[in-house]
């Protein structure tokens, strides 16, 4: 049931993730680092570990994209 909420979760991080990328929007992936450490939670709370593994690899993006940006853009 948890990994069903943590997908769900990274379905939701990855629309973030995607509107993120566009200049100026980087902003936004500041708010998929929080609703990605969500869906990590959730994922690791839970047997199968499909949920946790999207999670954190759209997270990575997320943190690459604020890199890039400087972390404002």
């Amino acid at each position: 049931m948890l990994n069903l909420v943590s997908i769900l979760i990274g379905i939701v991080l990855l629309i973030v993730v995607l509107v993120g990328l566009i200049p100026f929007l980087g902003w936004l992936n500041w708010l998929a680092l929080v609703i990605g450490a969500a869906g990590v939670l959730a994922g690791a709370l839970s047997r199968r570990k499909a949920g946790l593994i999207s999670n954190i690899e759209l997270m990575l993006v997320a943190a690459w994209r604020l890199s890039m940006g400087g972390g404002i853009i």
